[in-house]
């Protein structure tokens, strides 16, 4: 028995206790979600400001990312406060209002995740650009090369074909005279020179391309380097003086064999190729999942904390206040839990009432007086609900109401102990 009475003594106090840590925590966690919102709401306000600033300017862009995150903000909130069966108008406008400040929002958003979530992809672009053009430049070149050997190689063999008909006296423009005796004579004198001629050109044609070959392989490792050197502007220094050799040599070789110059293309200046990305319309046109997705998500958990914090009410109630209130309300008798797990109450005459002509002035007064502060939300014309904090005040003065009462009647008690 001991044991139970112990037991019965201490639960209250346990219940208590988890009860005050239970409040305590849910309060600490509504109060910090209004930093997170602030935080949230500044986050999102930079990228907008970002993204608008490159169009508008940047004073103004200002002063209209504040106004939309202001709007998001507000209208979130209203939102949580206001049904649509009670003011139809209202809840369209609030809710138009707040899509379009969240289009704004998150239009403008889009640009600056955009460029965080595209800059290694141009990067890369901009890299494979100038590997293709480079490898068709390359290729076009050498093309013109193939073309010259195979000329040469063909001069060559011509040449020592016919030092080789006049050696033995076959080639066809010998007189008779010199027809069919071999030996080098004044004929094949004036055909093997026209040979060594010819394989002295070839040699040095060699040592030309050898250096053609030097220019090429300069090109493509300075290309490579571009991707994993760190001092990025003295490598695409490099990468362009290897091309203009390149270049240089090529046409060289053209205009020395009267072959058509090889199209060179028109490469990117190290400020292009190292430039931002600066937002234009046309992102919208190479659209981005993931971008548009992380510029929502801002907006969206901003728009979510807002209407979870419910934070209406402009200022607490006064003393005074606090009692008319509590009176006036003990005055309307419909309650019910409606499908939020909120307490509704019906603001209208009953029928009782109006058969009465009951006055209801002063409760009307309270209902308006607690819709005007936020503690009550109007559902439709004839019914309210509690909001959140309004919980919180009936509590204690149905507390203090009760407390009143109970020592009342222990006064009687001890007043008159066998009443």
């Amino acid at each position: 028995m001991q044991k139970t009475s112990t037991e019965t003594t201490h639960s209250p106090a346990v219940g208590i206790a988890i009860n005050n840590i239970q409040t305590l925590f849910v309060g600490i966690l509504k109060v910090w979600t209004i930093p997170i919102v602030l935080m949230l709401s500044i986050a999102s306000g930079f990228t907008t400001f970002y993204g608008l600033s490159h169009f508008i300017l940047p004073w103004i862009a200002l002063v209209i990312t504040i106004a939309i995150q202001s709007i998001v903000v507000i209208c979130s909130l209203e939102m949580a406060g206001i049904h649509f069966k009670a003011n139809r108008s209202r809840y369209i406008s609030v809710l138009l209002s707040l899509f379009i400040a969240l289009m704004a929002s998150i239009s403008f958003s889009y640009f600056k995740f955009y460029e965080i979530s595209q800059k290694d992809n141009i990067h890369i672009n901009r890299l494979n650009e100038l590997r293709q053009n480079s490898k068709n430049y390359i290729t076009q070149v050498l093309s013109i090369k193939q073309k010259i050997l195979t000329q040469h190689r063909t001069e060559l063999e011509k040449a020592s074909h016919e030092a080789s008909q006049a050696y033995f006296g076959t080639h066809p423009e010998l007189v008779l005279a010199y027809r069919n005796q071999v030996g080098k004579g004044p004929y094949w004198k004036h055909y093997n020179a026209i040979y060594q001629q010819k394989k002295q050109a070839s040699e040095q044609l060699k040592t030309e391309f050898s250096e053609l070959d030097k220019n090429i392989k300069s090109l493509q490792v300075n290309l490579a380097d571009l991707d994993i050197s760190k001092d990025s502007k003295a490598t695409y220094s490099k990468f362009l003086s290897s091309f203009r050799e390149l270049q240089f040599t090529a046409n060289q070789l053209t205009s020395q064999f009267s072959l058509s110059l090889p199209e060179a293309p028109l490469l990117q200046t190290y400020k292009q190729f190292s430039a931002g990305i600066s937002p234009t319309l046309a992102m919208w046109s190479n659209f981005s999942l993931f971008a548009f997705i992380c510029a929502a998500m801002v907006d969206f958990f901003t728009v979510l904390l807002s209407y979870r914090l419910e934070f209406t009410a402009p200022g607490p109630l006064t003393a005074e206040e606090e009692e008319l209130v509590f009176d006036c309300l003990r005055q309307f008798s419909q309650f019910r839990i409606n499908e939020n797990d909120e307490l509704e109450m019906i603001i209208e005459k009953s029928e009782l009432e109006k058969a009465r002509n009951y006055s209801d002035w002063s409760r009307m007064f309270a209902v308006g007086l607690l819709l005007s502060r936020g503690f009550l939300r109007k559902k439709d014309h004839r019914t309210v609900e509690f909001a959140p904090n309004l919980y919180p005040l009936i509590a204690e003065k149905m507390s203090a109401k009760i407390k009143k009462l109970r020592a009342e009647a222990a006064a009687k008690k001890m007043v008159d102990p066998h009443g």
